[in-house]
């Protein structure tokens, strides 16, 4: 029988997403020996393996006032959308160009640190080991067969918390689930002045025919090139934590594309030369599980912009919850789309019930479902990262788990490195 690979690490990051890139890099920034696991080929969640191009929560919507600095606003800056030191970025949501380059330049970000940093591709964390009080292993499955990695810190950046639910930490999951969304690029797409009515009348007569289950929008984008529009539209009701309900979801997400795709070209003037470029390859996940923390951010918590200690990011996303129905050209529907002032998220939001070495980072943090419709986004799931990254390096350090950890000294950190909280700038 075959020997199983074991690894040695100080911490352990599950998921290269937004929240996995940011954790990553400031774990070793912070001379941790790191080791990032990611089931795609390539890091960058959302924005890559999506095709997200929006670094949303990175300013207010109503000022463009900056409100997070840091590794996203670093991110940012080498991908040209923002100049060093800025204070105000209008658009408030600035526009990735390419999100092939993106994918680049988080390889080369995290590579730029030797062996510090070792990431592994095409790899994903499936169980764990817990003993008492303390992850002992996170099984990683890849080429190399079952990989036992040994980590004295571990960050769950899964999106969906799997690695909390494994390790049998409170969790929660809120029905109906927010519905996923398959993203697509088309080509060779003529602007007029028409598009969007034409797009949307054609998405209504395909779903009273029986060719599309539901939609939203559309959202018609032209944010890669001037004859390419980027997507919105597309709304599968599911389980994304569920094998095979996600199969079930990312097929019809194609399915759905495609016969909007097809609707356009045949009605819709200025798709009479377009082709379809690409979608995903996965599709979007907008909610699964929840961690149930030391914190629980609440709605509350969000609208009466409390201040916590522990702060360690600020949010600033409108509440952007949508329904599992048609909502033809608005996302959300109902008491979505409240627009907070900045708030703050506290440490404790980052941190497990019942284990000491686990934090929390991204979409499954400790929120309530309707905070989480803010929390969510693309910059706020990075300084989260970068949070839970800086932490996991101060336990290592300090011989302590990071639920032990003072969050007071965590926010103090960020602070000195030019990140944390928007209340520290």
């Amino acid at each position: 029988m075959k020997e199983q690979k074991k690894i040695a690490t100080d911490v352990l990051v599950c998921g290269g997403g937004c929240a996995g890139i940011a954790a990553a890099l400031a774990a070793s920034r912070n001379n941790a020996r790191t080791l990032l696991v990611e089931r795609a080929p390539f890091s960058g969640g959302i924005i890559t393996t999506v095709g997200l191009p929006f670094f949303d929560g990175i300013a207010e919507k109503k000022t463009g006032r900056v409100v997070v600095r840091g590794i996203p606003f670093e991110l940012l800056m080498k991908m040209g959308r923002v100049k060093p030191g800025a204070t105000m970025i209008k658009p408030h949501n600035p526009t990735i160009r390419s999100t092939e380059e993106f994918k680049v330049l988080a390889d080369r970000m995290l590579s730029a640190h030797g062996e510090s940093i070792q990431v592994l591709y095409n790899s994903i964390a499936c169980d764990v080991k817990v003993e008492g009080s303390r992850i002992s292993a996170v099984m990683v499955a890849n080429k190399d067969g079952l990989v036992e990695v040994n980590a004295t810190q571990v960050i769950d950046c899964t999106g969906d918390g799997d690695v909390a639910h494994w390790a049998e930490v409170p969790i929660e999951k809120t029905q109906p689930l927010m519905p996923m969304t398959l993203h697509f690029r088309i080509g060779n797409v003529k602007p007029n002045p028409e598009l969007l009515g034409k797009a949307r009348e054609a998405l209504q007569g395909a779903s009273e025919a029986g060719k599309l289950p539901m939609f939203y929008g559309p959202g018609l984008i032209y944010a890669f090139a001037k004859d390419e529009i980027y997507v919105h539209a597309v709304r599968v009701p599911g389980d994304a934590s569920d094998a095979t309900d996600l199969s079930r979801a990312e097929m019809q997400g194609r399915s759905d594309a495609w016969a909007m795709f097809k609707a356009w070209k045949k009605e819709v003037p200025g798709f009479e030369d377009s082709y379809f470029i690409s979608s995903g390859p996965y599709i979007g996940i907008r909610e699964t599980r929840r961690l149930v923390g030391r914190h629980v951010l609440t709605a509350k918590d969000i609208k009466l912009g409390r201040r916590f200690d522990d702060a360690i990011a600020t949010g600033c996303w409108y509440m952007d919850r949508h329904p599992n129905h048609t909502t033809i050209g608005t996302a959300h529907d109902g008491g979505g789309g409240y627009q907070p002032d900045p708030y703050d998220i506290p440490y404790r939001a980052l941190v497990a019930k019942k284990v000491d070495n686990l934090l929390v980072a991204g979409r499954c943090h400790s929120a309530s479902a309707e905070a989480a419709s803010s929390t969510r986004v693309t910059v706020t799931a990075m300084a989260m990262g970068q949070a839970a990254g800086t932490a996991a390096a101060m336990a290592v350090k300090a011989k302590q788990g990071v639920a032990l950890l003072d969050g007071v000294k965590v926010r103090e950190e960020l602070s000195a490195q030019g990140a944390g909280p928007l209340t520290d700038a």
